[in-house]
């Protein structure tokens, strides 16, 4: 007999959204907590379910003249005043609920100068982040975009402080990743529980990890094959162009139906969970 797991909610906080939900953040003061959609950042008391506060609201007189969207918002994890939130111009601006009620003026503006010799038609849609996230030590803050996975310290809004490429290689396939709505797709990317790793998703079920001590990155698979107990997962290489080795796979063989958007690590233990289409997987480290 099949084991069925079912949730039933204890509460409902509703009528507060007119778009889709994209995050729910907790303070760190545990009695309040943020939802965000496309337009709207709103304050909720987690006692009371059928009022909140609207704290974030980018929505233009004229519909026809907005540019931007709010993709991700989170809480700051020590600082029960502040929080972040992204947009689809490549934008993250942290508030602090001390400054008025209604934050609709940052107290910082975190944004990266366009390179320009990478500027083509896509760059605004590759540019929109999909997830942000602060460390667990609250010093740093991590975004990820279309290609790329940057940390930015709290203190310095005009650059990242480190970026890792995630799939460089899909750049010059930006043209039939847009014709099939791929790169409309919104992967998010966490931290381990030091913040000295990171983690995002990828297609053909890859995963990348960069260690931010060593700079070292590995590329990893999630996939049937590797579903028995105690498999050891080896390291994947994609080929971008020009002859492939033995072990690599051709960037021309990727499967875009497999993708990984979701990603967890716990946040004591070297345990991971990544979800694939309707699968998830959890891996842990290599245990001797």
């Amino acid at each position: 007999m099949d084991l069925m797991v079912e949730a039933s909610p204890r509460r409902i906080f509703a009528n507060a959204h007119t778009y889709h939900i994209n995050s729910i953040s907790i303070n760190s003061d545990y009695e309040t907590y943020l939802s965000a959609d496309d337009l709207r950042i709103n304050l909720w008391h987690l006692e009371i379910t059928d009022r909140s506060f609207n704290i974030v609201d980018i929505k233009p007189a004229n519909m026809e003249e907005l540019t931007e969207v709010i993709t991700a918002a989170e809480f700051h994890p020590n600082s029960c005043n502040t929080f972040v939130y992204s947009s689809s111009k490549g934008t993250i601006r942290l508030c602090d609920m001390r400054a008025s009620a209604l934050c609709d003026r940052h107290s910082k503006l975190f944004e990266e100068p366009e390179d320009p010799s990478n500027r083509s038609f896509f760059s605004e849609i590759i540019s929109s982040i999909s997830d942000v996230k602060f460390s667990h030590s609250g010093r740093y803050m991590m975004t990820r975009d279309y290609l790329s996975v940057k940390i930015w310290d709290l203190n310095m809004e005009d650059r990242p402080v480190e970026t890792y490429q995630v799939h460089e290689y899909l750049r010059s396939k930006l043209c039939s990743l847009y014709e099939n709505d791929c790169i409309f797709d919104k992967f998010e990317c966490c931290w381990n529980g030091s913040d000295s790793v990171v983690m995002t998703g990828s297609y053909n079920n890859f995963f990348r990890m960069f260690d931010r001590n060593t700079k070292r990155d590995i590329t990893l698979e999630a996939s049937r094959e590797n579903n028995k107990p105690r498999t050891v997962l080896k390291p994947r290489k994609v080929c971008a162009s020009g002859k492939r080795k033995k072990d690599e796979i051709s960037v021309d063989s990727l499967d875009f139906n497999k993708k990984i958007l979701h990603t967890a690590w716990h946040p004591k233990e070297n345990i991971i969970a990544v979800a694939t289409t309707n699968n998830l997987y959890i891996f842990q480290d290599k245990v001797n």
